[in-house]
């Protein structure tokens, strides 16, 4: 019986594919796995062709409807397994099919594609301008050093005739996969020794042969980032009914190497852009250690409800709903937690309260006490010097350091602080009530006197959390190996806070690792969102020095981000109505499409006129919204840990994003002014990478400045 597989290639358009043709596809593919080897090529019903003047004579296609057809590598080495590539209307599909030729890497050994019709025509045009360029791209790197780099003949005489990085470019939707990410590497000033490591060593089989294997059931096993075999009827059903879920929790072979590393000497910090895969590293990760021991529990943790909701609905997937294995993971935020420990120590524990009602006390403490600061400066001052280092008296406050903070405190007026810090915590206690990390400092101190209850703890989204959130982590798993997976990414950090893993017990020394490709939003939207942080620096996740996304890249193309601007909101929701009902045209179901702004005000408006059009929403609000039909309405801090095909980022404008209100002025604070902004950029920076295929950004009035020039 031949054997299926599914190329990356495959997925990019099967979602946009219209209804009908997505059926034929089941259809064809049902009929396809049910048929043996002989009945196939007899078969009048698929009618698999082979593809005239085809540079690679393994390819055919197959009747999908009367219109459309699918795309095949077919064996020519006697095996049964075959691969669908592509699905395109039918004079298309035998265009694109003849210009591909589908090889194996010579160091990677996986399959990879290139229009090598295209290749051809191209590379000539760009030696003629190489003969009198003053320098060219790859002039360092031998031709032996790239051939050992899996770079062959085509492509190397292409590399060749490449000046700088913009013809790199050009050349990137027809060079193979794995040779293209090589010479971006290269590109980006990695050493040849790093881009082996990095690309090649992640990606080669462990007990891969001396030489290249050339049969295509092997070299399809070779390259599980970029291609999934079938094995049953009922997988077939299922990843053509969800294909986008069969993949959440797909993990690439340099996520491979972190995740399933048989044991780490200590802490564990894997950091890396949007897109890159590392809460699906932390989920394979906690699949890796349960199965170390057969009783050891762990806990899974990030920072809000939605997203443990998010990891748990992943972790049952790739468990495969295994009740006895999930019964061993916690999957729940780190304040919870904690308030799990508060409570269980005492029958009657305060109540924690948000940041609003955290405010008005701060005021009422400033005008009671008729203190020299505002309360949004000793709001700050509590949160970043006094929780962040957990003092507990007036001299240890008067001896802190106050890295981070701006505006200098004498011995006088840091008494005149602490003050407010004291008046403030007893407004907490008159009301039985107490802050989040409040209860997480509590929870320290109980764990700190007892057995650790988690033989491992995984922490997703870490850099959001704050030091007192870390402390409990810290206690509740005993100091060894394997004792914590850290994944996060600096550039993502949309609350405001700043830690030093290494003084908290977390040292991650020669057990950091960065993840620099994309597999979620295409390359269009990933340059034009990476625009957003290009003007300022951001602390590494560590806390000691800056994180960078040099490097980075999606895997992706598509279309470039609509960026716009109108003149009122009313137009600019009109415009939103029109987007959404193109979107849905093109085949997006609704639940696949976005919509975020800085505030719940503008997607009230959003959500009246989308209703009012007829278009299904459903508002996203602190927790995951699975199950019910709508389009998502979300906003900018919710819609982290969310994907979509589509994202609209509503409102855009200038003293909404940054939010003016939430910007300490620079007079105030230099420091933390900066801070701010950058959280503020953050911020927009999430919401526009959680599209995958579609990003417009839209504003009324004048524009952000923190958007990009359209290109």
């Amino acid at each position: 019986m031949p054997r299926l597989a599914f190329a990356q290639s495959f997925w990019d358009g099967y979602d946009t594919l219209e209804k009908p043709v997505r059926a034929g596809v089941r259809k064809a593919m049902a009929k396809f796995q049910a048929m043996s080897a002989a009945e196939l090529n007899a078969d009048k019903g698929l009618h698999l062709e082979s593809v005239e003047n085809a540079r690679d004579r393994r390819m055919r296609t197959i009747r999908i409807t009367d219109f459309w057809r699918g795309v095949v590598l077919a064996p020519d080495d006697g095996s049964d397994t075959f691969l669908l590539v592509n699905v395109l209307p039918h004079d298309d599909a035998y265009t694109w099919a003849a210009k591909r030729l589908y090889s194996a890497n010579s160091a990677t050994r996986a399959l990879e594609v290139r229009n090598a019709v295209a290749l051809d025509e191209l590379t000539p045009l760009y030696e003629t301008a190489a003969r009198t360029a003053p320098r060219l791209l790859f002039a360092d790197v031998s031709d032996g050093t790239l051939r050992e780099l899996g770079i062959d003949d085509q492509v190397l005489r292409a590399a060749r005739s490449m000046v700088d990085k913009a013809q790199l470019e050009a050349f990137s939707t027809l060079l193979p996969e794995d040779q293209l990410e090589v010479l971006q590497y290269l590109a980006e000033g990695f050493s040849p020794e790093e881009v082996y490591r990095d690309v090649v060593a992640v990606r080669r089989p462990a007990d891969a042969p001396a030489e290249p294997v050339e049969d295509l059931a092997t070299v399809i096993g070779n390259t599980p980032a970029r291609i999934r075999l079938v094995t049953g009827p009922q997988e077939l059903e299922e990843i053509l009914e969800k294909p986008f879920a069969a993949w959440r929790v797909f993990l690439h072979p340099s996520q491979r190497r972190v995740a399933y590393r048989a044991s780490y000497g200590g802490p564990v910090q894997v950091t890396g852009g949007p897109g890159t895969g590392k809460t699906v590293a932390a989920l394979h990760r906690v699949k890796h250690l349960l199965g170390r021991s057969e009783d050891g529990r762990i806990l899974l943790t990030t920072y809000t409800n939605a997203l443990a909701a998010g990891l748990r609905d992943m972790l049952g997937l790739l468990l495969d709903e295994d009740e006895k294995l999930l019964a061993r993971v916690d999957v729940t935020t780190v304040d919870a937690f904690a308030n799990g420990i508060v409570r269980a120590d005492s029958a009657v524990a305060p109540k924690p309260i948000g940041d609003r009602e955290q405010r008005q006390l701060w005021e009422k403490a400033v005008k009671q006490l008729h203190l020299p600061f505002t309360a949004q400066f000793l709001a700050q001052e509590y949160r970043h010097v006094v929780l962040g280092q957990n003092l507990r008296d007036l001299d240890a406050y008067l001896g802190a350091s106050r890295r981070g903070r701006g505006t200098g405190l004498g011995p006088a007026r840091r008494r005149e602080v602490w003050r407010g810090v004291e008046r403030f915590e007893q407004l907490l206690r008159d009301r039985r009530e107490t802050t989040h990390l409040r209860i997480c400092a509590r929870a320290a101190e109980l764990l700190a006197g007892r057995p650790a209850p988690y033989a491992h703890v995984v922490v997703d989204e870490a850099q959001d959390l704050h030091p007192g959130q870390w402390r409990v982590l810290r206690a509740a798993v005993s100091p060894g190996p394997d004792d914590l997976f850290v994944t996060g990414d600096p550039h993502q950090r949309i609350y405001d806070s700043r830690v030093s893993l290494g003084s908290l017990g977390i040292t991650t020394s020669g057990r950091s690792f960065r993840l620099r490709v994309n597999y979620r939003s295409t390359e269009e939207i990933l340059a034009w969102s990476t625009r957003l942080l290009a003007p300022v620096t951001v602390d590494a996740l560590e806390g000691e020095g800056t994180d960078s996304l040099s490097g980075y890249r999606s895997v992706l193309h598509g279309r470039r981000p609509q960026v716009q601007g109108y003149r009122t909101q009313k137009e600019e929701i009109e415009g939103l109505v029109e987007r959404v009902r193109a979107l849905l045209e093109e085949g997006l179901a609704p639940h696949e499409i976005g919509v975020c702004a800085r505030f719940n005000l503008s997607l009230d408006a959003a959500e009246e006129k989308l209703t009012a059009a007829g278009v299904p929403v459903l508002r996203v609000r602190g927790q995951a919204a699975q199950g019910t039909e709508g389009v998502r309405l979300a906003t900018m801090h919710a819609m982290k840990g969310l994907e979509f095909r589509a994202v609209s980022v509503l409102g855009a404008a200038e003293g909404t994003v940054p939010f003016a209100r939430e910007i300490t002025p620079r007079e105030a604070d230099p420091l933390q002014h900066e801070a701010d902004l950058l959280r503020e950029r953050c911020l927009l920076f999430v919401a526009c990478t959680r599209a995958r295929e579609a990003l417009s950004v839209t504003w009324s009035g004048t524009a952000s400045p923190f958007l990009p020039h359209v290109a």
